[in-house]
């Protein structure tokens, strides 16, 4: 019977990889990570505009289907003007600002209220881009909106 032989091939492979794998960690933790996760630059005059907020007002009663007086405008708001909007919940009921879709700005992160919004609460959003979102109220499917963001043409 013969004895087996040793080789320093897997040992040389083995410190190829380790050094590999090292090149490959140096790189992802100094250069993609930082990169993927910087907000991008976003001109101060968008990021403060001339108007402090653009609200829209859940009114009373607007929880009822069919309420003449729940209609959201659909406003259309001006990048640099009115890009900075509160939704003001002024009924007695909680509601929420719900995308339809999935929609996130690139410097905002994602659009939606994060729970309900209760009587007398706020949301508010930056846009950053032109976009146009539509939502609704999740407890209240019959309560949509939309907004439109465009450039200005100032």
């Amino acid at each position: 019977m013969s004895s087996p032989t040793s080789s320093h091939a897997y040992g040389i492979g083995l410190i190829a990889l380790i050094v590999g794998m090292s090149a490959v960690t140096v790189f992802y933790t100094s250069f993609y990570l930082p990169e993927s996760m910087a907000k991008p630059s976003v001109a101060d005059h968008i990021l403060h505009p001339e108007e402090e907020f653009f609200e829209i007002k859940i009114v009373p009663g607007a929880v009822i289907e069919g309420n003449e007086n729940y209609v959201p405008n659909d406003p259309t708001v001006l990048l640099t003007f009115t890009n900075n909007v509160r939704w003001v919940n002024d009924d007695d009921t909680a509601h929420t600002v719900t995308p339809d879709h999935r929609h996130a700005d690139g410097y905002s992160g994602d659009f939606g209220s994060t729970g309900v919004l209760k009587p007398g609460d706020t949301y508010e959003f930056l846009f950053t881009e032109p976009q146009e979102v539509h939502y609704h109220c999740q407890p209240h499917p019959w309560m949509t909106g939309s907004i439109s963001v465009e450039k200005s043409r100032f």
